[in-house]
């Protein structure tokens, strides 16, 4: 009970100023320079907010990935808080690939798409073309990109299907893809209808070795990668959370 008081006194209100604070910053500072402001801020918010919310965090295998090599990030996605875990751990300036719906967020969206992160539109083929191109020119810049090969946040805790979009760009420009596993922020704050405050527990994410790009963009090579990282990741979690 002293916890969820603290939640909503004290973590809701100064992580919605700090919130706005860091959308501002980043729209105005990515006019100028994309890179440094598109990642920065937001990187310190993350950190700042799980320290606000007293969440423990633990990350292994930073070494496993070079700073001067450009990647497919992929990770399973267990809850809100992933967000908040990858940017305020891993450590590394990428982009987001986001759900297009993630525009509409007042402050957070205009400053997401001014800082360069890509919004997946699924909703007409043109659309998919203009998101694919869009990440195709991102990793081509030299800047790495996050996935969350499910789509959305697990309902059960269990991992569903992955999609083959980040694997296919991986085929494409012969990136390494880097398989991240992320345990606890489905116990931390399940998504079930009603339930609004976060359980204090650990939160854990585990970077593995990168995996080649698939040989070609033929349908099978894609699928053998994409299916090497499902199973990479899967060998991170708990035996009750894997699929």
């Amino acid at each position: 009970m002293i916890y969820r008081l603290y939640q909503l006194f004290i973590a809701l209100p100064v992580g919605l100023v700090l919130t706005a604070l860091t959308a501002i910053v980043t729209f105005v500072g990515s006019i100028f320079n994309a890179h440094f402001w598109g990642y920065w801020p937001a990187h310190l918010w993350a950190r700042a907010v799980c320290k606000l919310l007293l969440l423990p965090v633990r990350v292994e295998g930073r070494e496993n990935i070079d700073a001067t090599q450009s990647y497919v990030f992929v990770a399973n996605h267990q809850g809100a808080l992933d967000i908040f875990l990858v940017y305020g751990y891993l450590n590394r300036n990428f982009k987001w690939m986001m759900k297009h719906e993630l525009r509409r967020i007042p402050l957070v969206g205009a400053a997401c798409q001014r800082a360069g992160h890509i919004f997946v539109d699924n909703r007409n083929a043109a659309a998919v073309r203009h998101t694919y191109e869009q990440a195709r020119q991102t990793l081509q810049g030299g800047t790495s990109v996050f996935v969350f090969p499910e789509g959305a946040r697990t309902l059960t805790g269990r991992m569903t299907a992955f999609h083959k979009a980040a694997f296919q760009l991986s085929a494409e420009l012969q990136l390494p893809v880097v398989p991240m596993t992320i345990d606890g922020p489905y116990v931390a704050l399940p998504r079930q209808r009603g339930f609004w405050f976060v359980r204090r527990t650990a939160l854990r994410l585990t970077i593995h070795a990168p995996l080649q790009p698939p040989a070609s963009t033929a349908t099978a090579d894609v699928r053998a990668t994409t299916d090497a990282a499902r199973a990479t990741i899967a060998r991170g979690l708990p035996c009750e959370v894997e699929a």
